[in-house]
């Protein structure tokens, strides 16, 4: 049965509502609270338990995973992983439910990190922190090329301002962006915010305004392109690869930035779930199987070539 058609009153979307938004206007101490505990419950019970090896360090104040698949590895890759969460939540065990599935179906080594989280740390502190994640793996000898970036949500916002930074500056861009449901537009004035607004199981109009406002805090208007990277300059940016649920309140977050990337020059493929929800790939789900397996096959078509 197509997600679209389902009873969306059921206890499986009243459950996945009732974890993953906060709903309310305000971010209180106590909703923070709740949601940030109920995110690392989630990562300690999706997360695979097999077939990776975790290695944990601590660069600088940045907590940080390495995770590596047991079978089929290729060393000579990497994915930088940037965690979801609205910039106001998430920690490794969440980053870990994704970053796993990422070091299984490419074979290529993922690092996840800790991101400092709104309101108490604003813009800039995620992309700085990004940003030396980025420079660490540089430092350790990997190439740009050799380098994908990968993010879901706010993760997703993150990797294109991270990378339209190296590219303003004139320093490399990364080899890919894999994007699970990327926020693009923080001005929040598509229309399917109030097409789907019925059907979308994860997201509210109101959390997505008041975490926006948390990570802003007044440095600027949304439609920037700091904080909404849908406005800002794909001129030269790497190829992209975006998954996106049609029963979500961020579908034309995602559709908008394909065709920008794509109006600019580069290359942005699009892949749409019918059946799908905001990333849905976390869950343990033949749906969310099927779209990574889908991942890898354009992973490995970019990467080496492949039909």
């Amino acid at each position: 049965m197509a997600l679209r058609t389902l009873n969306f009153s059921d206890p499986l979307m009243k459950a996945l509502k009732a974890v993953n938004s906060i709903g309310g206007k305000t971010l209180t101490e106590e909703d923070l609270k709740k949601q940030r505990s109920s995110m690392e419950l989630a990562g300690k019970v999706a997360s695979p338990a097999s077939g990776i090896t975790i290695d944990s360090f601590s660069l600088g104040s940045i907590a940080c995973e390495w995770i590596h698949p047991d079978l089929a590895h290729n060393p000579n890759y990497v994915i930088l992983y940037s965690h979801g969460g609205g910039y106001t939540c998430g920690g490794l065990s969440y980053s870990r439910i994704l970053a796993a599935k990422l070091a299984l179906a490419t074979g290529f080594s993922v690092i996840s990190y800790v991101y400092r989280l709104a309101p108490e740390n604003p813009y800039p502190a995620q992309l700085e922190d990004a940003r030396s994640i980025f420079d660490y793996l540089l430092q350790e000898g990997y190439d740009p090329e050799h380098i994908l970036v990968a993010g879901d949500s706010a993760g997703g916002n993150l990797s294109l301002c991270l990378t339209q930074e190296l590219l303003n500056e004139g320093s490399r861009a990364p080899r890919m962006l894999l994007l699970f449901s990327p926020w693009t537009d923080m001005t929040a004035s598509s229309k399917s915010y109030t097409r789907y607004q019925e059907k979308d199981p994860i997201l509210t109009y109101d959390f997505i305004v008041s975490v926006r406002d948390a990570y802003i805090a007044g440095a600027g208007d949304p439609k920037d392109a700091r904080f909404s990277p849908l406005f800002g300059d794909f001129t030269g940016f790497p190829p992209t690869y975006i998954q996106v649920g049609r029963n979500e309140i961020l579908l034309d977050d995602s559709t908008r930035l394909a065709k920008a990337i794509q109006a600019a020059g580069a290359s942005a493929e699009i892949k749409i779930f019918e059946n799908g929800w905001h990333v849905f790939q976390q869950m343990p789900l033949p749906l969310a199987n099927r779209a990574m397996k889908e991942l890898a096959n354009v992973v490995s078509r970019t990467i080496y070539n492949t039909h």
